[in-house]
């Protein structure tokens, strides 16, 4: 199975590469978790924001694996605790989908985007940077995984 994080943005500080690498190759081989970068849309003095947002949501969209259940990450979306994503990670396993978790830039997610999405998820009401949004998912997905595996990584 592979979980993508689609997610706007690129050129993040070394030190979210070097946490996303970490976090990636502790999964297994049958579980492959991939970033995708997409380019934030250039905004300028009079940059018509609804219009770059559109745009980058399409390539969000085009980045998805075919037939991948995609879940956009939205602060309207519905709060999961650890448990409710080891819940649900077991069920897209059993699934056999892919998974594409579409994470937007500065503005949001477009309607489209958030239309696209099968399921909507916040990480809460605190506002995270974006580089900061692809480490803690890239943890709590592991720590999700070693959940449903038993293994030691999560302590109660």
């Amino acid at each position: 199975m592979l979980i993508k994080v689609a997610a706007v943005g690129q050129r993040m500080p070394r030190w979210v590469g070097m946490a996303w690498q970490e976090y990636a190759q502790r999964f297994p081989r049958s579980v492959r978790l991939e970033l995708a970068e997409i380019p934030l849309e250039r905004r300028g003095r009079n940059a018509d924001i609804a219009r770059l947002r559109t745009q980058e949501g399409i390539a969000l969209m085009n980045s998805a694996p075919k037939r991948a259940r995609s879940i956009s990450l939205d602060v309207g979306g519905k709060q999961w605790s650890t448990q409710d994503l080891a819940v649900r990670l077991e069920d897209w396993m059993a699934g056999g989908r892919d998974i594409c978790l579409m994470v937007g830039g500065p503005d949001g997610l477009s309607a489209e985007c958030l239309s696209f999405a099968e399921s909507s998820w916040s990480l809460g009401p605190l506002t995270f940077p974006h580089p900061l949004v692809r480490v803690v998912l890239a943890e709590q997905l592991y720590r999700a995984w070693t959940i449903v595996n038993h293994h030691p990584y999560h302590r109660e």
